[in-house]
């Protein structure tokens, strides 16, 4: 790796085998947003560009989707000044000037495969790139009834199918902001994390990506799902292919609601439709675990608390009463949706000749605790995290940096070569390692 600083100006000019980008430069880091890594109709596979020859200043699109309650309340400036559009598959670029070699991080937004956006305001990922010099990449992807539903002409999976074309994009052309694309590690976190889980037994994405970080996966929910799948396509029967975003996110509320009577199946119902391409059936998973296991080393984990952010504190005047209530459900929980399945995969990753490392995470000093959604501010810090209800109220961003700095180096390093580093009393732990 090396680093040269090119004389100061504010846009630089990038040359890729898929086009030329204009990137904008502040404080030694080049960005290049919103660039199309691929094209798609609704309900079609993503198709390759043309050679582009544009400036990359403006937002990756969001696909259109309905709000959470929960993240809305929680993060409610996150999608300020994004557009939304169904062909949304955008990916935005964040390096260090002048430099090449550099290990490539590859972002995976959460969401519940219904919500979030890859440029949304609190994913900058200006601090650790400046930090741990590497480079960052995010992407955005179909989502809810335009992603994640087979069914009457919609082929299943085609979110997974957008990511992969990203990686693509990425093995293609990221040497030309710096990176390396034989260091390549895939990163998400909640359904991004599952996400990310899930394309390491896609043949299609073998040899995209080299290391994974899985962070707050609810790795059981997709699985045996066939029953909910079945009552979410009859509830999307006869959707006009030409409505409005608008009626199709009508319908995907109605879709919602009938998959609810599956528990806690039917808190995350869109997402992986295994049997269907890119992905194995169900019954073979550990058989094509077991095979991509030794090329891709594994970082694992969860929040101490992960259920805290659906469970939050009761009202004052009877928390006395209901909070260690509330403790003993979040610990139950946590464990059931996060810790075991984490430890699960870890084990059968570790018995297959992987190398893998698992983790908890302890900081959380806002009103939901070491909860879901917690660590991203320590690994993403910026601004719009600040006065949110996941960090203390008098927080300033000097401070919420300095917290965090451990927790990137971490993170950075497993990038970077593989690396696992030690606890960090108070942040993280590691649970242990193969």
């Amino acid at each position: 790796m090396r680093c040269l600083r090119a004389e100061s100006a504010p846009t630089r000019n990038i040359e890729t085998p898929a086009g030329r980008f204009g990137a904008s430069l502040s404080d030694g880091l080049l960005r290049a947003s919103g660039i199309p890594y691929a094209s798609s109709n609704r309900w079609e596979m993503p198709q390759q560009l043309p050679f582009l020859d544009m400036m990359a200043t403006m937002p990756a699109r969001a696909c259109p989707q309905l709000p959470i309650p929960r993240l809305d309340m929680t993060l409610p400036s996150a999608f300020r000044g994004l557009e939304f559009s169904e062909n949304c598959l955008d990916l935005s670029i964040t390096a260090p000037e002048g430099c090449h070699g550099l290990p490539v991080v590859v972002w995976l937004h959460g969401g519940s495969y219904e919500s979030g956006a890859a440029d949304m305001a609190v994913f900058d990922p200006s601090v650790l790139v400046a930090e741990e010099r590497v480079v960052f990449v995010s992407v955005s992807y179909r989502l809810g009834i335009f992603g994640w539903l087979s069914g009457d002409g919609r082929p299943a999976n085609l979110g997974a199918f957008d990511v992969i074309a990203a990686l693509r994009w990425i093995a293609r052309n990221i040497e030309g902001f710096g990176g390396d694309p034989g260091r390549v590690t895939l990163f998400g976190q909640s359904s991004g994390g599952d996400l990310a889980a899930r394309l390491m037994v896609c043949d299609a994405a073998r040899g995209l990506f080299h290391r994974v970080i899985v962070q707050s996966a609810p790795l059981d929910l997709p699985l045996r799902a066939g029953r909910m799948r079945r009552v979410m396509r009859r509830a999307a029967a006869g959707l006009d292919r030409d409505a409005a975003d608008a009626d199709l996110l009508a319908r995907q509320q109605q879709i919602r609601r009938a998959a609810r009577r599956f528990g806690l199946a039917g808190q995350m119902p869109f997402g992986v439709e295994f049997g269907a391409a890119p992905f194995p059936p169900e019954e073979t998973l550990a058989e094509k675990h077991a095979a991509s296991a030794p090329e891709v080393n594994v970082l694992i984990g969860h929040m101490r608390d992960e259920a805290g952010l659906f469970l939050p504190p009761p009202e004052r005047r009877l928390g006395r009463l209901m909070e260690p209530l509330r403790r003993v459900a979040v610990r139950r929980l946590t464990r059931r949706l996060y810790a075991e399945p984490a430890r699960r995969f870890a084990d059968r990753h570790a018995g297959a000749g992987g190398q893998v490392a698992r983790f908890v995470i302890d900081w959380g000093h806002g009103a939901f605790g070491a909860a879901h959604l917690a660590d991203l501010p320590l690994i993403l810090p910026g601004p719009d995290w600040l006065g949110t209800p996941l960090l203390p109220p008098e927080m300033t961003l000097e401070e919420l940096i300095a917290a965090g700095q451990p927790l990137r180096a971490l993170w950075a390093g497993f990038a970077r070569d593989g690396r696992i580093g030690e606890d960090v009393p108070g942040i993280v732990r590691i649970l242990d390692r193969s």
